[in-house]
């Protein structure tokens, strides 16, 4: 069963696409570039092409997965797909030599859109801190985040033997469809419906096909004891009774998690500090916000009002 698997990841590997601002810390450069302009960013990287980069948003959960592959053909890609220019590549590439990170292929598109690349590339996961890049991606149809900054204080002492990645459920994993009712008919209703549901399977959202391909990952990495190298966790604002839905899609799915919060009103940023979560997907940006702090978070476009948090629970 693993051969299998390992197999089918071989063939057609984890692809995440990841745009150099993402993987690195270059707010300094972007500075220049927005108030300076192109010149200036150009000669200040030219001038610092030998210089290492600092670790980006990106950097931890892109490190990791890299570290899950054996000799041979990869389970896991990383592809840098950048709007820098091809001269500029070289101080991005020479960063990755330095971390020794095994990641060797690229797209720079001197300012072009790189959402044709997304889908030429088959990438399965696309983090950028570019809004417009991540909403073209989704529209590739790749599961896409918007990072902010690398947090200053992670405790990267619990991350160094496993990848560690945490998601909110409804319009993440899965489809928008449940808090649309929450939305518009109100909290009776939505229990009322994932009560009268909990057989039926969710559809997918916009990270529910990588998820289920990360949990091959999982299961190629799973040890006699049901532990893996690959840790899963759902983080939500659901609660009983509608929490029952969530793992009955999961087991339908066959990608099951290895931690499930189900947080109700309650913030989500000390439940993920203490998963150790090297990255964190929501649709909201209240909790995408209140998360950055303690964990790499990423921003996934949704059909949900910033100003109007949707907490589906009592």
């Amino acid at each position: 069963m693993i051969k299998h698997l390992e197999d089918s990841l071989q063939h057609r590997p984890l692809r995440i696409g990841i745009s150099t601002r993402a993987l690195f810390d270059l707010e300094t450069e972007h500075e220049i570039f927005k108030t300076e302009g192109v010149d200036a960013y150009t000669n200040f990287q030219l001038e610092n092409e030998t210089t290492p980069l600092e670790k980006g948003a990106g950097f931890d959960v892109i490190e990791q997965l890299l570290k899950l592959n054996k000799k041979g053909k990869p389970f896991v890609e990383v592809i840098l797909l950048s709007r820098n220019s091809p001269d500029l590549s070289l101080r991005a590439f020479n960063s990755i030599q330095q971390y020794n990170l095994n990641i060797k292929l690229g797209s720079f598109t001197s300012g072009r859109s790189i959402a044709p690349f997304v889908e030429a590339w088959g990438i399965d996961l696309f983090l950028s801190n570019e809004n417009s890049d991540v909403k073209d991606a989704i529209k590739a149809g790749s599961a896409a985040a918007k990072l902010g900054t690398r947090p200053k204080h992670l405790d990267t002492e619990f991350m160094k033997d496993e990848v560690r990645i945490a998601f909110d459920g409804d319009a993440v994993v899965f489809s928008e469809e449940s808090d649309e009712i929450y939305k518009h008919q109100g909290l009776e209703a939505f229990l009322k419906h994932e009560s009268e549901n909990a057989n039926k399977p969710m559809a997918g959202g916009p990270f529910g096909q990588f998820l289920k391909k990360l949990s091959v990952l999982r299961s190629i990495y799973l040890d006699k004891k049901g532990v893996s190298k690959v840790r899963i966790s759902i983080v939500t604002a659901r609660n009983a009774p509608a929490h029952t839905r969530v793992i009955k899609t999961l087991r339908a799915w066959g990608a099951p998690a290895d931690e499930a919060h189900f947080v109700g009103a309650n913030d989500k940023a000390p439940i993920l500090k203490a998963c150790h979560a090297h990255i964190f997907f929501d649709d909201q940006e209240k909790h995408i916000l209140g998360a950055s702090d303690v964990v790499s978070a990423g921003h996934v476009p949704g059909p949900h009002d910033p100003s109007n948090p949707v907490i589906p629970s009592e």
